[in-house]
């Protein structure tokens, strides 16, 4: 039997081993203290890291988001990527992530089916993703020399996320071979709101990203 008093508890273990759990036992632990009991973890542990399974699950989402874009960057290729194929780069790593913890994800959210915006553990996952499509339409205004000619770089990223949301929602009900529905919907979507983008005002944008998580959700 091998010695565990002296193994090293990381995040990354409490992560996993909390995965394993949801999934093994169909079911989020019911406490911390039973969950450290069962992974033979001290709580001082556990608390080290995380306040609770909420901050741990936002904390998952974050690390798909971390994941992704770190993959992204090692890509050579990347910085001389248009803003669009560094938005569908993102959008197809980051789902490629996701699929390859599917099961998680759609146990997770199976609860919260009809109300994604408003999961408390995608606020981490939010956030980066509003700062990563601000950095992007940021970009792009510093190639137009005349402000009138600038875009709103919050309602921009906002527009992203509502767009993130419906791919999300379809990519959780794609049945398709190797979820080949989603790669297509990923490139539809991002290069037409890239189109009209381009020449319709943001506001329309955003209104668009509205109604299709909403006819996605309904």
């Amino acid at each position: 039997m091998a010695n565990t008093t002296k193994s090293k508890i990381t995040e990354d273990k409490i992560v996993s081993l909390y995965m394993e759990s949801v999934l093994e036992n169909e079911k989020v632990p019911s406490s911390v203290f039973k969950f450290c009991k069962e992974n033979k973890i001290k709580e001082d542990e556990f608390y080290g890291f995380f306040g609770s399974f909420e901050s741990l699950q936002q904390s998952i989402w974050n690390k798909f988001f971390d994941n992704s874009y770190g993959v992204m960057q090692k890509n050579k290729q990347y910085p001389s990527m248009t803003n669009e194929e560094k938005m569908l780069t993102f959008f197809f790593t980051f789902f490629e992530n996701l699929t390859l913890n599917r099961s998680y994800v759609l146990f997770i959210m199976q609860e919260h089916k009809y109300s994604l915006e408003g999961l408390a553990q995608l606020k981490g996952l939010h956030k980066r993703f509003k700062d990563f499509a601000s950095t992007l339409i940021e970009e792009r205004n510093e190639e137009k020399n005349m402000k009138i000619f600038k875009y709103n770089a919050p309602l921009f990223s906002e527009g992203a996320w509502l767009q993130f949301l419906f791919i999300l929602k379809f990519w959780m009900e794609d049945s398709s071979p190797g979820f080949e529905k989603t790669d297509i919907a990923i490139e539809k979507s991002v290069t037409t709101v890239f189109q009209i983008f381009e020449s319709t005002p943001l506001e329309k944008i955003v209104d668009f990203g509205k109604f299709l998580y909403k006819e996605k959700f309904a």
